[in-house]
């Protein structure tokens, strides 16, 4: 046999091998997975060896090695349920999953129109309503899963002009909790990450809306938001992360039905 010959049969039994191991990886799931937290999620469970899906309206980024794109609109319930399906066709299994995908408003009750309301529910609780209803049946298949919803320090305390984003997290907190209670014979673990003040381009986008609003300096506004964290600081998507893997980990194996705050100590106050 040519030695040409021998390095095409070789690539082939290679790229083989390589599809048998992504196929025996653990899978995440991540909604809303293209940028700030979302994306240090999935990064880091991509290079902890899982397989990721993410489900967003738009690409990643920046490229992740073992993440995959999955155009998808999660506050279409219908959608979600779709895009899972596809999911379960080609990897057979899911180990983890984390609600991730919001949108953050500033109003008050009176500033909150019905079509505004309808928005925030459909993204930030329907979203994760649909994505563990759809990921439920292959768990309790399995035995086993752990999901993570993306609370807030808002699934705490009250903040002014928060009305309908502070609404979605307390519900998602009670999601987590119930949930938890509900599939824990199935050895199916839920918890909610409820991060305070992150740096991302969610906070940048409310720093500029309130800036245009109030002709304030951004920078003097990005350190005050900093200075009244007790810790000193903002906080950074992969602190959020690195929770949020810990969680799915078999290291949490005794944790469920739990709210975490990833604050700076802000809701300690």
């Amino acid at each position: 046999m040519s030695s040409g010959n021998s390095d095409s049969t070789n690539a082939a039994i290679n790229s083989a091998l390589n599809k048998d191991e992504r196929h025996h990886r653990p899978v995440c799931i991540v909604t809303g997975g293209s940028l700030g937290i979302g994306y240090a999620v999935c990064k880091l469970f991509s290079q902890n060896g899982y397989n990721v899906i993410n489900l967003d309206i738009r690409d990643f980024e920046q490229p992740l090695s073992n993440c995959l794109w999955k155009p998808c609109d999660v506050s279409v319930v219908r959608n979600i349920e779709s895009s899972i399906s596809e999911v379960l066709a080609t990897y057979k299994r899911i180990d983890a999953l984390v609600c991730n995908a919001g949108i953050h408003v500033s109003a008050t009750i009176e500033d909150t129109d019905e079509a505004l309301l309808d928005k925030v529910i459909n993204l930030n609780i329907k979203g994760a309503y649909g994505a563990i209803k759809s990921c439920l049946p292959t768990m309790k298949a399995q035995g086993s899963g752990a999901i993570v919803v993306m609370g807030s320090d808002q699934s705490f305390v009250g903040k002014r002009n928060s009305f309908a984003y502070g609404l979605s997290k307390g519900a998602l907190a009670s999601m987590a909790k119930t949930t938890a209670l509900d599939y824990a014979t199935y050895n199916i673990r839920v918890n909610a990450v409820c991060p305070g003040t992150i740096e991302t381009p969610l906070f940048h986008n409310a720093i500029d809306n309130y800036v245009a609003r109030s002709g304030a300096n951004k920078d003097d506004v990005v350190a005050e938001e900093a200075a009244a964290q007790p810790i000193g600081r903002l906080g950074q998507p992969d602190d959020v992360a690195e929770l949020t893997y810990f969680l799915c980990s078999s290291k949490a194996s005794f944790i469920t039905g739990s709210l975490y705050a990833i604050d700076g100590g802000y809701t300690a106050q």
